[in-house]
C-alpha cells in the first residue's frame, strides 16, 4: 500500500482542485516494478525455477535482483549500457549477474531469449510470464479502497512497458464481476517521453498497435520503450476508456519533477514528471477539467536517477 498524497499545494499552483499523487517511490526497491517481480519470483520459486532472467530500463532488475535474493535464486539481468548507476549497483549488491548490452531495452530482450532456453533461465520478462501484471494489477484495488470504494475520474500514467496501465484495468473488470463497482472507468492518460513515443503516435494515428521507434532516447529510462510488448492491450484500454495518450519532452518534465518536489516534497522519478507534464498539456487544452479527480502515478523515486536530477538543478 503506497501512500495518496492529495496534492493541495501543487494542485492550488495548477488550479485543479482534485489532483492526487500515488507515490510508488515508496516501494521496495524504489518503485513500482516491486509489486510484479514479488508476485514473478514468488511463483517462479514455486514452480520449481533456480534461475531468473529478464531485460530492464534499470528499475525492474533491482527489484527482480531483490526478491531473487530473499528467495534464494540466480538472477541474469539484461541492462542497457547507459542505465542509471544506481540501478546497476543495486542489482549487483543484491547478487545478481548483471550484463550490461549496448543498446536498448530491446536488444536486452534479444539477449535473454537467446541465451535464456540455452542456459535454463526461466524469463520474467514483461508479459511472457502470467504473474507480474497480477502484482500490478494491486494499484487499481488499492485506488479502489483509498477512494473508499470509488474511482477516480482520471488516472495519468507514465507509460513504456505499460503493463501497470494494463493490470488496472485488470482490476476494475475484476471488481466489477465481483458488484464492487459499475461499468464507469477512469479515463486512462498513457504518459510519455517525446523521444520514445510508439503508442502516442499510435494514439494519434487511431491505430491499434504501435511501430518500433527508431533512436529512442530520453532521461526517463523507464519510457525508453520503442515497442512495448502489450502495445494492443495499452491502445485498447485508452480508447475503452475515452482516454488520451501524449508525450513530454525531457526538459517539460524535468520541470514537472522540480515543481512536484518544491510544492509537495515528492523526489520524483522523471516518468512522473512526464504524467505531471501530460496533465498540464490536457488541462490547457481543455481534455481534462480542473474540478475533475486526477491520480498521477509517480512510479519511482528520483534517488534512482540522481544524472537526471544534477543536469536539472545545473
Amino acid at each position: 500500500m503506497t501512500p495518496l498524497i492529495h496534492a493541495l499545494r501543487l494542485g492550488e499552483q495548477l488550479a485543479l482542485s482534485n489532483l492526487y499523487i500515488k507515490d510508488e517511490g515508496l516501494n521496495p526497491t524504489a518503485s513500482f516494478k516491486a509489486r510484479g517481480l514479488s508476485a514473478a519470483v514468488t511463483m517462479a520459486k514455486a514452480l520449481g525455477a533456480k534461475t531468473i532472467a529478464l531485460p530492464t530500463a534499470g528499475n525492474a532488475g533491482g527489484a527482480a535482483a531483490a526478491y531473487a535474493a530473499k528467495a534464494g535464486l540466480r538472477c541474469v539481468i539484461a541492462m542497457p549500457a547507459d542505465t542509471p548507476l544506481a540501478n546497476v549497483m543495486e542489482s549487483r549488491a543484491f547478487g545478481a549477474d548483471v550484463r550490461l548490452i549496448d543498446g536498448l531495452i530491446s536488444d536486452c530482450g534479444k539477449f535473454i531469449a537467446e541465451h535464456g532456453a540455452r542456459e535454463g533461465w526461466f524469463e520474467v520478462s514483461t508479459l511472457k510470464e502470467p504473474y507480474r501484471i497480477e502484482g500490478k494489477k494491486t494499484m487499481g484495488y488499492e485506488l479502489w479502497e483509498q477512494f473508499s470504494g470509488k474511482l477516480p475520474d482520471v488516472i495519468v500514467y507514465p507509460t513504456g512497458g505499460g503493463v501497470g496501465l494494463i493490470g488496472m484495468w485488470k482490476a476494475f473488470e475484476e471488481l466489477e464481476t465481483m458488484g464492487r463497482i459499475g461499468k464507469k472507468r477512469p479515463r486512462m492518460i498513457g504518459a510519455q517521453a517525446a523521444g520514445c513515443a510508439p503508442i502516442v503516435r499510435a494514439f494519434e494515428r487511431r491505430e491499434e498497435k504501435s511501430d518500433f521507434w527508431q533512436n529512442a532516447t530520453t532521461v526517463a529510462s523507464g519510457l525508453r520503450v520503442p515497442k512495448p510488448l502489450g502495445d494492443f492491450l495499452i491502445l485498447a484500454d485508452i480508447y475503452q476508456s475515452h482516454g488520451e495518450a501524449i508525450a513530454a519532452s525531457d526538459d517539460e518534465m524535468m520541470r514537472a519533477c522540480r515543481l512536484m518536489a518544491e510544492l509537495e516534497g515528492i523526489f520524483a522519478a522523471p516518468e512522473g514528471g512526464a504524467g505531471l507534464a501530460a496533465i498540464q498539456k490536457l488541462v490547457e487544452s481543455g481534455k481534462i477539467q480542473r474540478d475533475e479527480k486526477i491520480v498521477l502515478f509517480n512510479t519511482g523515486s528520483g534517488y534512482k536517477y540522481v544524472e537526471a536530477w544534477q543536469t536539472a538543478l545545473g
